[in-house]
């Protein structure tokens, strides 16, 4: 049987026939390959943004994004790499594909559903994003794709192998405020975050019920002292918005709570949250100790901590400035990561202890059965 699969495998690699046709893609994955699944906003988006008609207040496809590790511009909001191509590197997977693109056909390697922009609520910058329901949406239609490529036992096996890291819930705060939304004379913060880990919690069932085990989840960064949240308070010098911070405080722990409650709840349910709001903290409150010359201001942008959004000057605010060496920074633009501090990041995420990342890293849930 194993000579025969092999020689099935070798004509597979030279054409497409005995894969589409004869039904054999299946044959030919490694019996401990772990597929990724990528859910979230912009921290995790790779390109999908590209492909869907919103406008560049949204997108990340123009220098000088991407240009340190990409050499141009690829949707990442990072002047290279971000954490799920770290993630990916680390798994020994090929960077995991945007799901929009035209070209994608990376099936069980998994897939990309990232949206910059997304909130886990429908509201957020509704009819300019995908949301997390509709991301939930493609990732069951990409399940009835992979069920065309794979035989069914094959595809539920990639399935639940499969690890799902999801990055979301930073635009529902941080988007009530630079819009000045009445959203909390409606509603109390505690309602408003249990909105918010409500769809989330949704949508982690709902993958569940489709084989999903094993989920990956940084917390929310502290919003307030991102550059965006210090131009918020610009009149106020290096305070951060203290409002924006208290909510992130309020998610996480409402995050750390329900996926403890998920896990007594659903058999074989495992995850991972890494400590994003201490890891960022600390490298802004202490830029040097983490090889960085400077935490609270972003490479690139304008105005107050070059907080205002403008980075690449194809925004609303078309002047911005740009720093000579972004590895010298803890933040690239007003709210995302270098790709040096996302591959610090990633590296916690994959293999942090567990007052970093636990119960498990992300790489124990990769070695997991």
């Amino acid at each position: 049987m194993m000579g025969l699969r092999f020689y099935l495998c070798f004509l597979a690699l030279f054409s497409t026939f005995f894969i589409s046709t004869l039904g054999l893609g299946h044959l030919c994955l490694p019996e401990e390959h772990v597929a990724l699944f990528i859910f979230g906003d912009s921290v995790f988006d790779a390109g999908n943004n590209n492909y869907i008609n919103t406008n560049t207040d949204y997108q990340a496809n123009y220098e000088p994004y991407g240009e340190k590790f990409f050499k141009y511009s690829t949707g990442r909001y990072s002047d290279g790499r971000i954490v799920p191509d770290f993630i990916a590197e680390f798994a020994k997977l090929p960077f995991i594909t945007p799901y929009l693109h035209p070209g994608y056909d990376q099936y069980t390697d998994g897939a990309n559903f990232a949206s910059a922009g997304a909130g886990a609520l429908a509201e957020t910058r509704q009819g300019m994003v995908i949301d997390l329901k509709t991301q939930l949406s493609y990732f069951k239609n990409f399940e009835r794709l992979l069920s065309k490529k794979l035989d069914d036992a094959e595809a539920k096996s990639l399935l639940s192998r499969a690890v799902y890291l999801i990055n979301i819930g930073a635009n529902d705060y941080v988007v009530p405020f630079t819009r000045n939304s009445s959203i909390f004379q409606s509603y109390s913060q505690k309602e408003y975050v249990d909105m918010v880990i409500g769809n989330l919690t949704f949508v982690i069932k709902e993958i569940y019920k489709e084989g999903g085990r094993k989920f990956g989840f940084p917390n929310v960064a502290p919003l307030g002292c991102l550059p965006l949240g210090r131009a918020l308070n610009s009149g106020k010098t290096n305070e951060c918005k203290h409002e924006l911070t208290a909510l992130a405080k309020l998610h996480n722990k409402a995050l750390s709570k329900v996926l403890q409650n998920l896990e007594n709840e659903l058999n074989g349910f495992r995850y991972s949250i890494a400590d994003a709001y201490t890891v960022l903290s600390e490298r802004i409150n202490n830029p040097l100790k983490y090889g960085f010359k400077e935490g609270y201001n972003a490479c690139c942008g304008i105005g107050p901590y070059r907080g205002i959004n403008s980075c690449g000057g194809k925004r609303s605010v078309k002047e911005y400035e740009l720093c000579e060496n972004a590895s010298e920074y803890v933040f690239f633009d007003t709210a995302h990561p270098t790709e040096k501090a996302y591959q610090q990041l990633a590296e916690l995420m994959w293999s942090g202890t567990p007052n970093v990342a636990g119960p498990y890293n992300l790489k124990a849930l990769f070695e997991q059965k």
